[in-house]
């Protein structure tokens, strides 16, 4: 007989479906090998799916690991807040929180009528990366790096984000790094756009960790601790960003699309 595994389609970052970001929620009585994450997510063909299993050490909820159609990744943010709508609808409660491998514990709260999600801030100093710039298809007014392959490439204005075009073939050949760039916004205080195409994504439709670098770096511009944000993909998604020391709150509305069985 096949495994059954509960499944959930969530539309992260938006209140309507199509909207967002797409996450695959799916809930595992215990780890599946590594190879099998995967290749569920691979199946799934989201940016990422995530998968959650109780926490027995008492440290947290659940425990919570998360794949792209390629690999497992240290963090991602609008599938933590996908899984905390999942599990905070189905099961009641203000408040879930995550054990997990790479990013220590992350929570997801309700808050004014949605969610936030409490994201560690990741930092990034002023750097130079000529052949990313090159292949984004437009020159940064600044570059800022993070060791952990989180790259921020600053803009003059959405104009100039809207219209980059990268050569993702050529930046995937870079890395599985995330291609954050960024300019003030109008109708909101930010935009972005995110490239992920060394890990599988291309172009990320709203990227919760990209926004655990924005917040700080945006705070500090700002002279600020929140501000708005929109990222500007074809779905596109809106979101509010608070820096609370060192931890960047997202937030946001999600929707359920589809609701299942996995089969395995």
């Amino acid at each position: 007989m096949p495994q059954s595994i509960p499944y959930w389609h969530v539309d992260a970052f938006s209140a309507v479906p199509f909207g967002g970001n797409q996450a695959a929620v799916m809930v595992l009585d215990e780890w599946l090998p590594d190879d099998v994450l995967v290749g569920i997510a691979a199946e799934n063909l989201f940016a990422e799916t995530a998968f959650v299993v109780r926490d027995t050490t008492g440290a947290a909820d659940w425990e919570l690991r998360w794949c792209t159609p390629a690999e497992e990744v240290r963090l991602c943010g609008h599938a933590t807040l996908a899984s905390g709508h999942v599990l905070l609808r189905r099961d009641g409660g203000e408040r879930v929180t995550f054990r997990t491998r790479q990013s220590g514990t992350l929570e997801v709260r309700r808050a004014n009528g949605a969610y936030e999600v409490g994201l560690p801030c990741i930092a990034t100093t002023p750097g130079e990366w000529p052949e990313a710039s090159a292949l984004l298809g437009a020159a940064p007014l600044e570059t800022w790096r993070n060791p952990h392959g989180y790259d921020l490439f600053l803009y003059p204005d959405a104009a100039a984000i809207r219209a980059l075009e990268p050569d993702l073939r050529g930046l995937a050949k870079l890395g599985n790094n995330l291609f954050v760039c960024t300019a003030p916004g109008q109708r909101t205080d930010i935009v972005s756009r995110v490239f992920v195409p060394g890990g599988g994504v291309d172009e990320d439709p709203v990227t919760g960790a990209a926004h655990a670098v924005l917040t700080p770096f945006w705070a500090k511009k700002l002279g600020r601790d929140h501000f708005t944000a929109h990222q500007a993909s074809t779905r596109g998604g809106d979101l509010t960003c608070r820096k609370d020391g060192n931890r960047a709150w997202l937030g946001g509305p999600c929707v359920t699309v589809v609701e299942g069985t996995f089969y395995l």
